[in-house]
């Protein structure tokens, strides 16, 4: 029998290059499965971000072990391969798509910051991913943000989120200084660093 509206499965899905994946990747996934009721949050590792053609990230599967990792402790979250299995650039269309199909009853939450929400009609295919998900909107800092698109708008809930002033960027500086941010990282992600020798880490 199928499932009624009000018991489909809800599927949040966080994409990200996770180079580390850190404490605030975890509160933004936790504050979506809360606000919007999900049943499972998806950590999709990218492989290949179109936006980022020219960045040089930590192997694909470092990165996912990183998330296995941090996601360990919480049920519902769950670390995802689709793009990296998948060969070429990592469109979110795709991933949508896939999921799609191995869920086909599901409802399907794209969680995303603000900036990218703005960008959204500019990516492959924005009505079909605007199609087959709703929206999970972290809120911009500071001042008025310029208004998203009324296509995007209308498929998008802005989660009520205080940001957290943590970025992967600075996070394999200070790693590979040899600083061990604990406040950071979880602590599962901390130790399989330091095991792998990740960012220098010795």
């Amino acid at each position: 029998m199928a499932r009624s509206v009000s018991d489909r499965l809800r599927i949040g899905i966080l994409g990200g290059t996770f180079d580390p994946v850190h404490r605030a990747h975890l509160a933004i996934a936790e504050a979506a499965r809360d606000q919007a009721k999900l049943d499972r949050v998806l950590f999709v590792v990218s492989a290949h971000p179109p936006h980022k053609r020219n960045y040089v990230s930590t192997p694909a599967e470092d990165r996912l072990a990183m998330v296995e990792a941090a996601v360990s402790a919480y049920p519902e979250f769950e670390a995802s391969d689709l793009e990296i299995r998948r060969p070429g650039p990592s469109y979110t269309v795709d991933t949508l798509r896939e999921i799609r199909a191995a869920h086909p009853e599901a409802e399907l939450y794209l969680i995303l910051g603000y900036d990218a929400a703005l960008d959204l009609p500019h990516w492959r295919e924005p009505q079909k991913i605007l199609e087959m998900a709703r929206l999970l909107v972290l809120p911009r800092e500071g001042g008025a943000p310029p208004p998203l698109h009324h296509d995007v708008m209308n498929r998008s809930t802005i989660l009520r989120f205080s940001p957290i002033p943590l970025s992967s960027t600075e996070i394999r500086e200070s790693l590979r200084r040899g600083e061990y941010p604990a406040h950071a990282l979880p602590e599962p992600v901390l130790d399989l660093i330091r095991r792998k020798g990740l960012y220098g880490c010795r």
